[in-house]
């Protein structure tokens, strides 16, 4: 797993580009997916305890977002930054990234620990909580919260790692946390007796030998090691992130907002249909974990190639994200339509009414699941090349500007359907969306091409 950076470079710029995508989307699909894996774990094994823990692990899934959302915004905002410097090879200003990405978000999460857990139930409640939900919900949340800290700079240390083209080393990180939650789950939530306790102090050991992990990986081979002289506050450097991370801050924030809304408008409807979508939610994430993973694989190259110049390799390697990604979702899709009901039992089985709405909102989610590759890659290619604007707005769509809405006038004409069918047309709209503003890009680096040429 030892590369140089020097080596890194001449592999992301000279490499046939479909190979190279693949061989960096390898470790970060199975991070991905092992990571979207542990978390049906949660739910899966909650799902054992009853209807009311299955609907806290959903609820507090919103908190969970939140923190990632930070730890993404100083990740991707240090990583696309880190990867354009290798790209130019300006390893200096690289290295002082590195460290004011991990320690600015180190101390943004532990600043989320303390104002949580001073407000955590109004924050329970404010998050769709019911009265007979509420009791699990604080117990989870208040120890999950502990782990903010080491959640948000795992993810800057894994992203960075990432962009620096070592995605193994990221996944060995991850990957590792992950299957110590696993194991964690079922020995805490009933051999120990703890309940939805358990399930929570799992997903804290689990983030807490994760961090460990990626901090030591960090100082290994030709990794840009984090060493606290080289955090650099400055004016430049937090703009940089800002512009950077701001995308993946937005769209992780507006998905807690918009499952906080979800949550509140499934509750009209009772404990059981709050599971329903819980269940949905997690699903869909365990399906769209390949498409970032696969994604994730392409940011190196794309950030690499830019700095650089080479605009060709970044078209390449998007439109190959892109068929591959579409695929890809559309055999889900199509395998999934006639075991919607299986699936979802798999989680909360014997319950007929958490099966019944979750089964019809996965089944109106994998209508348009294959327009996901196209949006979600489009977003990668606008954030690491610093199209800052256009990314953000993309960002915001599928949870944001077109879901929001949605959320309130869908149930309102429609009921609980209107509820079940909300992502699908938010996703539906940010397809249509995301076209335009890709296009754009897209034609203006073929420009640049016959321009050098």
């Amino acid at each position: 797993m030892k590369h140089t950076t020097k080596d890194n470079y001449t592999s992301l710029t000279t490499e046939p580009v479909s190979r190279l995508i693949i061989k960096l989307a390898i470790p970060t699909i199975i991070s991905m997916l092992v990571t979207a894996f542990y978390n049906m774990a949660d739910t899966y094994f909650v799902g054992k305890i009853n209807t009311q823990s299955t609907a806290a692990v959903g609820i507090v899934f919103s908190v969970m977002s939140i923190i990632q959302a930070v730890g993404f915004f100083f990740g991707h905002g240090s990583g696309n930054y880190i990867s354009r410097k290798l790209g130019a090879q300006e390893t200096g200003n690289a290295e002082k990234m590195a460290a004011t990405g991990f320690y600015l978000a180190l101390f943004t999460g532990i600043g989320i620990t303390v104002l949580c857990l001073l407000f955590l139930t109004p924050i329970s409640l404010l998050l769709g909580s019911t009265a007979t939900i509420l009791p699990y919900t604080e117990k989870y949340l208040g120890i999950i919260l502990l782990g903010a800290p080491f959640m948000t700079s795992s993810l800057v240390l894994n992203n960075q790692l990432r962009f620096q083209g070592n995605a193994a080393y990221a996944m060995v990180g991850i990957v590792t946390g992950a299957v110590l939650n696993v194991v964690l789950d079922p020995i805490l939530i009933f051999v120990f007796d703890m309940g939805i306790a358990g399930a929570a102090v799992a997903t804290l050991f689990s983030q807490m030998f994760s961090f460990a992990l990626l901090l030591y990986m960090a100082g290994q081979g030709g990794n840009i090691h984090i060493r606290y002289r080289n955090f650099t506050p400055s004016a430049h450097f937090i703009k940089e992130i800002i512009g950077g991370g701001t995308p993946s801050l937005t769209r992780q924030g507006l998905a807690s907002f918009s499952t906080i809304l979800l949550n509140v408008a499934a509750g009209h409807y009772g404990d059981a249909a709050i599971a329903g979508m819980s269940i949905v939610t997690r699903i869909g994430m365990f399906i769209n974990s390949f498409l970032i993973g696969f994604g994730q694989g392409f940011q190196p190259v794309c950030g690499f190639n830019y700095g650089a110049g080479l605009y060709a390799r970044v078209r390449q390697g998007f439109w190959f994200c892109v068929k591959g990604g579409f695929i890809f979702l559309l055999i889900c899709a199509v395998c999934g339509m006639g075991y919607a009901e299986e699936i979802v039992a798999v989680f909360r089985k014997g319950d007929p009414l958490v099966i019944s709405v979750g089964a019809a909102a996965l089944r109106w989610q994998f209508i348009t699941y294959p327009l996901g590759a196209w949006v979600i890659i489009s977003n990668m290619m606008l954030q690491t090349i610093r199209k800052p604007i256009p990314a953000t707005i993309l960002s915001s769509a599928r949870q944001g500007l077109f879901f929001i809405p949605l959320i309130f006038i869908l149930p309102y004409f429609l009921g609980l359907q209107g509820v079940e069918m909300c992502q699908a047309m938010a996703d539906l709209l940010s397809f249509f969306l995301a076209i335009p503003l890709t296009i754009h890009v897209l034609q203006e680096m073929k420009r640049k091409e016959h321009e050098f040429n």
